[in-house]
């Protein structure tokens, strides 16, 4: 595996399935420039997913056209209740792709206890899958998640995977056990979407860019991901085929990440307690409940996790589309927006939190800062 990926859900047309003639050519000719590009670079991971709509379709005309051993080829297909449902869907995956076989399937976005139990039992999705791999559709099997760090120790814990796609980046370091965890397990340890959800870091706030110097908010990011050996490879999610640049100047900085490191790491901590509070950044997050266990279902930590990056790196744009998705991000981003919160009584639910009173008023804070209209995910938009 190469260190960068080049992740499919931004270069493609429509997240929607449509005929293929009704993709513009100048769409198809980026797409097909962006891969020609990821493997000039060195870029031999390919990866996308049955949900990005039209990434499997378009990436099916210049795939084949490359030396297939020299590619590693990913899909993801989202585990169903019915098992023969998850097979047809990666059967149209192959088909769309004009491949024999991905190196890499993952079970797409193992995000709480009933997709895990789908995608395990008896007779279950994970079961077909061996099926395909036992006839060489398939070379590894792993999954994606975007769900709580539980939930992805539960599912790697069950030693039937290969690879794990999760996010963890320098702003939400949540799901370092999970890491660990897939570390014990001789598991590759693929990162999602450093740049985007890890900060819209293609478009960063002046103030981060500051912080973050003599690198750019992006290299910085890439730098300290890996200068975690435990993690193997960054998706890029590139839409064009300059979007890799600033990328690959992380590649001759890795010798030198416990030089570099530090004195930004330091900055970034400092400018955290010089604006919330050193109190507030070391306690904020302890004891607090899950969406599942508050009034509402408001999602606490997520809302207060958003409010720090916006007060201490003025990540408001960030923090606003991440906010949004409260509310209408189902099992991928759940639990709801603080829009409710004086009609709600979260004291018992926040009696362990040493600042619950603060947070009730932030809570109300971060709703006036960040609330606007509901965002969806993309492949709902």
């Amino acid at each position: 595996m190469p260190v960068f990926s080049c992740g499919g859900m931004r270069y493609q047309y429509k997240w929607q399935d449509i005929p293929r003639r009704e993709v513009p050519l100048n769409n198809q000719e980026n797409l097909e420039a962006t891969i020609r590009q990821s493997i000039e670079v060195g870029i031999n991971h390919i990866e996308t997913a049955r949900g990005y709509g039209t990434s499997e379709m378009q990436l099916g005309d210049i795939l084949p056209t490359f030396q297939r051993e020299k590619l590693i080829v990913q899909t993801k297909i989202s585990p169903q209740a019915d098992a023969k449902e998850f097979q047809y869907n990666f059967e149209k995956s192959l088909q769309n792709l004009h491949l024999d076989y991905v190196d890499l399937l993952g079970l797409h976005g193992i995000n709480n206890a009933e997709l895990l139990n789908n995608s395990i039992r008896l007779g279950g999705c994970l079961e077909v899958a061996r099926k395909l791999q036992a006839q060489g559709k398939v070379r590894f099997i792993g999954f994606s998640t975007h769900g709580p760090t539980d939930v992805i120790i539960q599912t790697i814990n069950t030693d039937q995977f290969d690879y794990v796609n999760l996010h963890w980046y320098y702003i939400n370091q949540l799901n370092w056990p999970a890491i660990e965890a897939a570390t014990r397990h001789d598991m590759g340890v693929f990162i999602i979407s450093p740049s985007d959800k890890g900060g819209k870091l293609y478009d960063p706030p002046q103030k981060l860019i500051n912080l973050c110097t003599p690198l750019s908010p992006m290299v910085f990011n890439d730098l300290f991901c890996l200068s975690h050996p435990q993690v193997h490879t960054l998706s890029l999610g590139a839409a064009k085929p300059q979007d890799f640049d600033e990328h690959l100047k992380t590649l001759e900085l890795l010798d030198k990440a416990a030089e570099i490191l530090p004195p930004i790491l330091t900055r970034l901590e400092l400018e955290a307690i010089a604006t919330l509070g050193e109190e507030w950044v070391k306690t904020w997050h302890v004891n607090l409940p899950t969406f599942a266990e508050t009034p509402g279902q408001v999602n606490i930590p997520v809302i207060l996790w958003l409010w720090n990056l916006a007060i201490a790196y003025d990540m408001l744009d960030y923090a606003k589309m991440r906010y949004n998705l409260l509310g209408s991000g189902d099992h991928w981003f759940p639990g709801n927006k603080a829009d409710k919160i004086q009609e709600l009584d979260l004291q018992e639910c926040l009696r362990l939190n040493p600042s619950a009173d603060k947070i009730i008023s932030i809570l109300s804070q971060a709703h006036q800062l960040l609330g606007g209209e509901a965002v969806q995910r993309l492949s709902l938009s």
